[in-house]
């Protein structure tokens, strides 16, 4: 596949939660895109007839959680299926997914687990991510991951990892800007290097947040604003990458929806003032 179109507007958008999800289709707010996880919606129901309701207002962003692109062994045929059946549904501007991976011998975890980045990861990866796009027929875009330990049989960085996986797929990447500072501050990681290794045409997407420390060492938990030091890295980001849809997320602790449309309102502005830079 050929480098995935940006689809999503050009502008910061909000993850929504479903605490705001009324108040949202009561008086809409002036953003462009929303962001939701994608499992939350594979059941049906109400959910999806009212992310059905959004999707009529906003651009909708797919984000997904547990389909675990670097498990051992084959993808679940059902969790792809039901992503199927709800891009279908709702037609997202972006359908996107972590890499990491989250299943063992039948057991699923709960979590997003990491994994050494060797050649033969790379082709385990992109099998995965070729199989996804071509049963959604459309490019998945992938993130990178917030890790609390390394492995020593690595053989490349996570973000050379990445590079190669688009080249080989065609997908695009979603920058997690957060995670990539968390990482830096708990495994003393070059973030800006991390930037500098990625194909600027295959990235897509950022994603902030914010993150706290818990028994020395720094943790991506999405409950408190995005931190100086992480839309120091954005800014960065704009500067070597350039503008691409932005979005805020906070999963934990959740503020008043105006305190997120806030936080997306400077990433804003850092948009318009890399977009005034360019023209």
């Amino acid at each position: 596949m050929k480098p995935a179109p940006a689809f999503l507007p050009c502008s910061a958008g909000i993850g929504l939660r479903a605490p705001h999800t009324r108040e949202l289709l009561a008086h809409p707010p002036n953003v462009d895109w929303v962001e939701v996880h994608s499992e939350n919606f594979f059941a049906g129901g109400m959910p999806l007839a009212t992310l059905r309701r959004v999707r009529e207002r906003h651009d909708v962003s797919l984000h997904g959680v547990g389909m675990g692109l670097a498990s051992p062994g084959a993808l679940d045929p059902d969790h792809l299926t039901a992503l199927r059946r709800l891009c279908d549904a709702v037609e997202p501007a972006a359908v996107s997914e972590h890499l990491s991976w989250n299943r063992m011998h039948g057991t699923v975890f709960n979590d997003l687990l990491p994994f050494p980045y060797t050649r033969d990861a790379l082709r385990h990866v992109t099998a995965k991510v070729q199989q996804v796009q071509e049963t959604l027929g459309r490019p998945l875009l992938v993130e990178n991951l917030s890790a609390y330990l390394t492995f020593e049989n690595s053989e490349m960085s996570e973000g050379e990892f990445l590079a190669e996986l688009a080249r080989r797929t065609g997908c695009g990447l979603l920058v997690d800007l957060q995670n990539l500072h968390v990482n830096a501050v708990n495994h003393g990681t070059d973030a800006l290097a991390h930037l500098e290794a990625l194909p600027a045409g295959h990235v897509m997407e950022y994603h902030l947040a914010g993150a706290s420390p818990q028994e020395g060492v720094l943790v991506d938990t999405h409950d408190a604003p995005v931190s100086e030091a992480t839309w120091a890295l954005y800014e960065a980001a704009l500067e070597r990458i350039g503008p691409r849809p932005t979005l805020i997320e906070w999963d934990q602790d959740l503020p008043e929806l105006q305190v997120l449309l806030a936080e997306a309102q400077k990433a804003q502005q850092r948009l318009e003032a890399c977009h005034a830079a360019l023209c």
